[in-house]
Formats: C-alpha cells, structure tokens, sequence
C-alpha cells in the first residue's frame, strides 16, 4: 500500500525575477523528503474563510539542493494560485506543500542513455530540474534541449542554459521563439521543427530518453516529430499542462 504524502509547512527563503512573467521560489522545509528529478509538488492556499485553492507545480532545482526545492511559477492572468505568488507571498512567508509527486517523468543521472528534453514556455521547469541534476551529480550522460518560447523576454533560466551550452561539450541547446520581433535575435524562429529534433538526434549518437513538456499541443507536436524521425515510442515520456487557471 502506497504511503499517503501529508501536508507540510516550507518558509520562502528567496525569490528570484526569471522573466517579466515568470519568478522562482525557493521554499525551506524542517525535513525535506528525497525527490527526484521531474517531480512536483501540490500548493494549497486557503482564505480567511476556508475557501481553498490548490495547483501542482513542477520542481525546478536539483535534489542536490539540500533542505530547499525550488518552484518556478508563470502567471497566469485570472488564475487563482499564480497571481498570490506574484503579487502577496514575500521572503519569510509560510506556504502549505505537498509532495513530492510523480513516477514515470523522472530521470535520474545513473543512467546511461542519452537524453533529449523538449520543452515548451513554463515546460523547462521540470527539464531544468534534471539538467542540473545531471550537471550536479557530474553525469557524462550526453543530452540535448530544444526549448520553445513566444519571445526572448520568455526564455526562463536563459543564462543558465547559455552557461550550460559553453561549458558542457556533451550539452546541445537551441531556444526557438515563435513570436520574437527583434532583428537582432540570432537563435532560432517558428514552432519546433523536424531539422532541430534531427539536428539534435544527431549530436546524441544514440537513441536517447525523450521528455517533452509543456502545453497538449505543444507535446503532440514535438512528440510526434521525435516519432518521426525513429525514436520508439516507448522511448518518450510527456507531461502536459492542464487547462487555464493557476
């Protein structure tokens, strides 16, 4: 019988500005249990008279990070969970957590295949989680990140992926943005294509582990390019986002 996961009391300990739309929290527990990579944990909020508002978010930081998780959380215009975050919750506050949640969108870096993570908007938060694992436990693991966003005010973590790229010779990046103006962005444009899946296929030499997420049609997209271009299906695993409304 599985062990039921209580509710437990974390303490903001610092919250970092990713993007205009997008902040990150680091959140203290008394005993912070193992997670692992791809995981995430469920928030309540409850108002002074009892209504209570609950969302998932996925984990962020690396669980190499001893006695904190990181969430990394958008807003969402009208949500009810998001808008709290960025606009009440202050260093110091207590947030009610549950977790951690979550079996098969898990990677861990003892293993040896090749990873290649596929991200759309806010899908980076779990796929970051396990690049820094990898990057923490030292892993020779070769991987790959194809990221999706509207526009470069959007790209979340973008130093760190910048860093990761330069300074990793088994790390591909490429940040695609779908709705970006500027003349002077020199990284990719449009929606994902099969030539960035081949391209990053063909840095892997094997056949890699696939995690995909983020919006359903995102993640139908990209799921099927890898398909098509002769990953197994067994070799993909996807997350997606629910409907509007953190």
């Amino acid at each position: 019988m599985q062990k039921r996961i209580s509710w437990q009391k974390a303490i903001v300990e610092k919250i970092i500005d990713e993007t205009p739309r997008a902040k990150t929290y680091r959140l203290r527990f008394d005993d912070r249990p193992a997670f692992r990579s791809g995981q995430h944990y469920d928030v309540r909020l409850t108002a002074p008279d009892g209504y209570q508002a609950q969302r998932s978010y996925s984990i962020a930081s690396a669980p190499e990070l001893e006695g904190v998780i990181e969430l990394t959380i958008e807003m969402i215009e009208n949500g009810e969970v998001s808008p709290f975050f960025h606009e009440v919750v202050q260093v110091g506050d207590e947030i009610e957590m549950r977790g951690p949640i979550g079996g098969p969108f898990t990677w861990a870096s003892s293993g040896n295949r090749p990873l290649l993570l596929l991200a759309g908007g806010s899908g980076i938060v779990p796929l970051m989680s396990m690049l820094r694992h990898r990057s923490a436990t030292g892993s020779s693991v070769r991987a790959a990140l194809i990221y999706s966003a509207r526009t470069e005010n959007d790209v979340i973590f973008r130093d760190e992926i910048t860093t990761f790229h330069k300074q990793d010779p088994k790390l591909h990046s490429a940040i695609t943005l779908t709705r970006e103006t500027n003349p002077d962005w020199t990284g990719e444009r449009g929606r994902v294509r099969s030539q960035l899946i081949e391209d990053a296929l063909a840095f892997l030499k094997e056949t890699p582990q696939v995690f995909a997420c983020g919006s359903d049609g995102f993640v139908e997209t990209v799921a099927s390019l890898a398909l098509a271009a002769g990953v197994p299906f067994q070799s993909i695993r996807t997350e997606r986002f629910g409907p509007p409304g953190s």
